[in-house]
């Protein structure tokens, strides 16, 4: 009877146990790729698009990529929130690329029917009609959904990618296809596209990257049968926040050195964890202190001494967030002006060849890519051989630092030669901002994750990577 049992069970496993596994690559990859393609095809050109297309002045028009380009970034931490605690990562997936798709559909509409934007500005004319509240409530809607859509796929699709393995080996190979893919569809999307944004029409070049998205879409959810679904298991940040609850609630408790009067739970594995919480941030430790007044059932006045120091393994890393912050926001703002730049720039080469703007941004995608190879190829092996030490991550994020401030200083350098040299009556060639890029591609950014891994929770990696 208990052997008809199993036999049962097995069989009724036997479909999920089948799922995953390389035969979900194709649909992974192919996914990633279009939908880079339309993602990278319609912010890299945004500030070209709401000047030449809108009316809408120079800074201003910064100030609008600046700010959708921080809601891509931040937003994504919301998706995979929504993806851990509530639907899993493969329905945000869907939900995401079509409301992407929605959002890139009305920008194509916006280029097509006149009335949707403002008359075009006259070739040297000052007076420029302004776009009308109707006209930017539309445009603001589309990028609205471009963003969302844009932030629910950027990295739950690594994540549920990753998901369909069992072996580290074989999620690393992923890993590696996956970064391959993502500079593939971001390099096209940088250049095909926004050259015939710019040299076709807007139209054709939105068009395009809605082509890109509706494959990709179709090509997602094709693929939904061979998909192992991850089923939620609820926010790492929710423990997060119940630790500082349960130590501000007691926090005029007197600490126990006495390893009994702590709560221990149970373990990763499922037993029963024994160690006492360890002396830094002292604190927190008062949210594991067992009291009169605790429940076991009550897990927001009551955690386990492994949550409070998962929790203190986050806190460690926020002074490196912090100082992240603060180098990362000149970047970013950078990014944007010397698209403004390159407008007022000799972008020509040869007699027939005109560089887009928006397409430079380009040069830091590659040297990234090169800068990843020669670290891990050529500098880290050299200076390992030299002070008999590898470098440890602090140090790396530290060098990356170094590399944006040098380029914030060469960025100064290169402007007030471009001020001087139309100060004379001449047009300063669009190749002098090369060096503006390729230093604001400062490895920092790569380094990060590999620090946020060594001191944070493996179970917290998801968030951390998102």
């Amino acid at each position: 009877m208990a052997r008809s049992v199993d036999t049962e069970a097995m069989t009724t496993r036997d479909p999920s146990s089948k799922r995953g596994g390389w035969k979900t690559f194709p649909f992974m990859i192919a996914t990633l790729l279009g939908l880079s393609i339309a993602s990278f095809g319609w912010v890299m050109n945004l500030v070209v698009f709401l000047i030449k297309e809108f009316n809408i002045k120079s800074i201003a028009a910064t100030q609008n990529s600046n700010i959708v380009n921080g809601c891509v970034s931040m937003l994504p931490v919301v998706a995979a929130i929504l993806a851990d605690s509530f639907f899993g990562n493969i329905p945000v997936i869907s939900v995401s690329a079509f409301i992407s798709l929605l959002g890139i559909i009305l920008l194509t509409m916006i280029t097509s029917l006149d009335h949707l934007r403002p008359p075009p500005c006259e070739t040297g004319s000052i007076l420029c009609e302004s776009p009308s509240k109707l006209q930017l409530g539309i445009l603001y809607i589309a990028l609205a959904l471009v963003i969302i859509g844009s932030a629910g796929t950027r990295f739950t699709l690594a994540s549920a990618g990753a998901n369909q393995y069992e072996k580290p080996k074989e999620q690393g190979s992923f890993f590696n296809w996956y970064f391959l893919t993502l500079y593939t569809g971001a390099i096209t999307g940088a250049t095909a596209i926004v050259y015939t944004q710019e040299n076709a029409s807007w139209k054709l070049g939105f068009g395009l990257c809605a082509v890109a998205n509706l494959i990709s879409f179709i090509v997602f959810v094709s693929g939904k049968r061979y998909y192992k679904h991850d089923k939620p298991m609820g926010s790492p940040f929710t423990n997060l926040i119940r630790v500082v609850v349960a130590a501000t609630r007691k926090r005029k408790a007197v600490i126990s050195s006495r390893e009994e009067d702590y709560h221990h739970g149970l373990g990763r594995e499922g037993k029963t964890s024994s160690a006492m919480p360890s002396k830094s941030f002292r604190f927190f430790n008062r949210a594991a202190l067992k009291t009169e007044d605790d429940s076991v059932n009550n897990n927001w006045r009551l955690c386990s001494v492994q949550e409070v120091e998962d929790f203190k393994a986050v806190f460690r890393v926020l002074p490196l967030l912090l100082a992240i912050i603060f180098v990362s926001t000149p970047m970013v703002t950078q990014t944007s002006l010397i698209i403004l730049q390159a407008l007022v720039t000799d972008r020509g080469l040869g007699p027939h060849f005109k560089i887009p703007a928006g397409s430079l941004q380009v040069i830091v995608i590659i040297t990234a890519c090169i800068v990843i190879l020669m670290n891990n190829c050529l500098v880290y092996p050299m200076y390992q051989k030299l002070a008999h030490k590898p470098l440890t991550p602090l140090q790396k994020v530290g060098i990356g630092h170094v590399f944006i401030i040098l380029s914030m200083a060469i960025s100064a350098i290169v402007e007030a030669k471009r001020l001087k040299t139309v100060t004379n009556g001449h047009s300063m060639s669009v190749l002098w901002l090369h060096r503006d890029f390729i230093d604001l591609s400062g490895d920092w950014n790569i380094f990060l994750p590999e620090h946020s891994s060594d001191h944070s929770d493996p179970e917290d990696h998801q968030v951390v990577t998102k």
